[in-house]
């Protein structure tokens, strides 16, 4: 049924706790499962403006390939196949644009849970992939 599974992450216990559906689902149905962390350069550079594009840029990438080796050694744990990418962009887009190149049959990832007001003023990257992905999204409430 699943052959390809998707799981963006963002190092975070969230991201964690998706990571975890997202390897039972890949070894129930002996699919690879694709780890993806996006740089979102734009909104870091916004929130620290002292900061070379250059350095902020290397850091996140850092950051994304630690993110998604953690996705693949708990993938290996359990014999799964992983694939590792970092992408800069918005991630919501860069998100769909890889499903799209991969052929992704299924997307798990977390949720922050946002409440109130910041829910419907700020929205979520989940919520909106959820909305225009072309593929199921499986959402994972975390710790």
């Amino acid at each position: 049924m699943y052959e390809r599974i998707l799981v963006p992450t963002d190092g975070s216990e969230c991201a964690a706790a998706a990571t975890e559906h997202a390897v039972t689902i890949a070894d129930r149905f002996d699919a690879t499962l694709h780890a993806c962390y996006v740089v979102d350069v734009d909104a870091v550079a916004h929130a620290a403006p002292e900061l070379s594009l250059d350095d902020l840029r290397e850091t996140l990438r850092e950051e994304g390939a630690a993110a998604t080796a953690a996705v693949a050694e708990r993938a290996a744990e359990s014999g799964v196949e992983t694939v590792e990418t970092v992408r800069e962009g918005i991630p919501e887009e860069a998100i769909r644009e890889y499903a799209d190149e991969a052929a992704i049959d299924l997307v798990v990832m977390g949720t922050h849970g946002r409440q109130g007001l910041d829910r419907y003023l700020v929205g979520s990257v989940t919520e909106r992939l959820v909305r225009r992905s072309d593929v199921p999204v499986v959402t994972v409430r975390g710790p």
